[in-house]
């Protein structure tokens, strides 16, 4: 992401833009085709750039003056997006509900991002995973998909994450219950039948949990539903590269808008569920109750990274569906649209269908009820 000034991404053959190629190291002129290779990171730039950040400094805004920045942003006037321009781009269509939007002059200071993950899927291969998605959908509109098709142009934008580490001991109290079985003596139309009743036999539980947390992703955009977003998983972190502004050639990024100790929250709210799972199996037998759980962090830190999302936006029947597309794996989300005009075909299909039926069993005497026919079976 820039800093006060602007990256620009000039052609050496013939003064064009650059833009990154997706699955390859190298920036590439859609103008003349030269090619320009992006070095390698050396390891010890790897290492400084996944360098993990103390959590307690991060939540006073007390990291060191390199681990900031001022950057010029734009904030979409629709959804709140915070977007960053790269080049030499001025004007577009907010990625995340297609409503136009220019540069701004507004600064932001933030965390800086430390690395991330590179575009892998083209926007080629990205619309043929979302023509594919779309295909499968029961009841999606022909236009959408006729829309799709065509080739509209898909956002490719970095979406800003946060990754958190932690070390925790938690300590606990509940219940462990073990099942046990019971004979009784039942009358059913007459007869006397034995049935085996389950019971829980409960017994006092306490104990002690530890677990360390590695890379818990909370995504950082507000701009995009949490569901969608949470969904593009699963991310291979391996892939990470140091933060380089060659990377956002020919993209745009956003700035995070999930600050910091809301992030840290939802990841407490995950290790919370993952600790509780940890909890039931020390508990021991058939079920389990839990009454209280105590737990005490340590070790705590964080990364800003980025990560490679193609994203599209349509109208259809004047509201805006947005579908996502990870840029490193190809998995697709999206708010998915209804056909009317399908439902009520499928509908009427199926009351024809059943008239049918119906008609044939009163004619041909087939028995819904065990009697003479055809006997129906669930």
């Amino acid at each position: 992401m820039p800093q006060t000034g602007e990256h620009r991404w000039p052609c050496s053959q013939c003064g064009a833009q650059l833009r990154f190629a997706p699955g390859q190291r190298e920036l590439v002129c859609d103008h003349c085709g030269h090619v320009q290779h992006l070095p390698d990171a050396a390891l010890e730039d790897r290492d400084a750039a996944l360098k993990e950040h103390d959590l307690a400094a991060g939540l006073r805004d007390d990291l060191s003056g390199s681990d900031m920045e001022v950057v010029r942003t734009t904030r979409c006037t629709s959804c709140g997006a915070l977007i960053e321009f790269e080049g030499a781009i001025h004007a577009t269509e907010c990625p995340f509900c297609a409503t136009p939007v220019v540069t701004g002059t507004g600064e932001t200071r933030q965390i800086k991002p430390q690395a991330l993950v590179p575009f892998v899927f083209s926007e080629r291969e990205a619309r043929g995973q979302l023509v594919k998605w779309l295909g499968s959908l029961w009841f999606a509109p022909n236009r959408l998909l006729e829309y799709t098709r065509r080739g509209r142009a898909m956002n490719g934008v970095y979406v800003p994450f946060w990754t958190f580490d932690a070390e925790t001991r938690s300590r606990y109290s509940g219940q462990r219950g073990d099942a046990y079985y019971v004979t009784r003596t039942v009358t059913v139309n007459g007869k006397k039948q034995t049935r085996q009743e389950r019971r829980i036999r409960w017994s006092p539980a306490s104990g002690r949990v530890e677990r360390d947390f590695d890379d818990v992703l909370v995504m950082g955009s507000a701009s995009l539903p949490a569901r969608l977003g949470n969904e593009l998983t699963p991310w291979d972190l391996g892939a990470l590269v140091p933060w380089r502004p060659d990377y956002l050639a020919g993209f745009t990024a956003e700035g995070y808008t999930v600050p910091l100790a809301e992030a840290d929250a939802g990841a407490k709210e995950r290790m919370a569920e993952v600790i509780r799972q940890d909890v039931r199996r020390d508990i021991g037998g058939d079920e389990q109750r839990i009454d209280n759980v105590s737990t005490e962090f340590s070790a705590e830190t964080f990364k800003h990274i980025l990560l490679p999302v193609w994203m599209a936006a349509y109208k259809y029947n004047g509201k805006s569906y947005r579908f996502l597309v990870n840029g490193q794996t190809g998995e697709v989300q999206g708010e998915r649209p209804w056909s009317v005009w399908k439902i009520l075909f499928a509908a009427t299909v199926a009351a024809i269908l059943a008239a049918g039926i119906w008609y044939l069993a009163q004619e041909g005497g087939v028995s819904f009820d065990g009697g003479p026919g055809l006997d129906w079976l669930d």
